[in-house]
């Protein structure tokens, strides 16, 4: 684990952040394959100009998130840190719900079918999370509580994991969440040789992702507990599958209605 790669100077070159762009290049990469490949190359421009607004509006919605929703006892006291990104503290589910918003106004705006492009993206931003939770794990941040035993992550000195629980193994939370992150990938990019509803990979990320988020949330010790011992994160997973499951129902049920002539 290490926070810099190198030095320019003073200036450092962060795990993070390198690996933060790696995931948004990888993923939108992997969106404009499935476009090309499904026949639907329209869309490669829509996704293009749709990038840079998407990550702008995903790191702050990313952020809002995390300060307001999971940790403001801590910002709340240490308010200059609200804007040290680099620190680390970026919330996947507010990334995806500030992403969510800024593309669903775009595609209103522009007209366009927002399921037919959510499934689209749906496999490169399950990528890209795993990745990110990769730069976290180089960040020591996002990190598992004490296992208790020898078993587990050691940081290094210098990192928010080491100075919260010192000299004690922790169970490794984001390197499981990443790979799990691969396995719905998988799934996803599988469940793409199929036809299916429009909206269903989508609504299908969201639920998987979120199930997922909230077991593994319990292994946690970077984050403050609230009613049943959960953290926000896992408050937040619980909403948004039933959110996700309530509208894959409905994408369902439309399709299979008498289509009118």
């Amino acid at each position: 684990m290490h926070q810099y790669w190198f030095f320019i100077g003073d200036f450092p070159i962060r795990a993070y952040g390198t690996l933060f762009a790696l995931a948004f290049i990888l993923g939108v990469g992997v969106t404009l394959y499935f476009a090309k490949a499904e026949g639907k190359s329209q869309y490669m421009d829509v996704f293009m100009d749709l990038a840079p607004l998407l990550l702008i509006s995903g790191i702050v919605g990313a952020r809002f998130w995390q300060v307001f929703f999971f940790d403001w006892a801590f910002y709340r006291t240490y308010p200059g840190e609200i804007i040290a990104i680099w620190h680390g503290g970026l919330s996947i589910q507010g990334g995806v719900i500030g992403a969510l918003l800024a593309g669903g106004i775009y595609v209103w705006y522009k007209k366009l079918p927002f399921w037919e492009l959510a499934d689209l993206a749906a496999p490169g931003l399950m990528l890209a999370q795993s990745i990110g939770r990769d730069a976290n794990l180089m960040n020591g941040d996002a990190f598992g509580g004490p296992t208790g035993g020898n078993f587990g992550l050691l940081y290094p000195e210098g990192t928010i994991a080491r100075d919260t629980f010192g000299d004690q193994p922790l169970w490794p939370a984001e390197v499981w969440e990443g790979q799990v992150d691969v396995i719905i990938f998988a799934l996803l990019v599988i469940l793409r040789l199929r036809k299916w509803p429009s909206g269903t990979i989508f609504l299908l990320y969201m639920t998987l992702y979120n199930l997922s988020r909230f077991f593994l949330e319990g292994l946690r010790g970077d984050s403050p507990r609230f009613l049943f011992n959960w953290t926000a994160a896992q408050w937040s997973s619980m909403a948004f599958v039933g959110v996700s499951l309530v509208l894959l129902a409905w994408r369902i049920w439309r399709d299979r209605q008498p289509k009118v002539v």
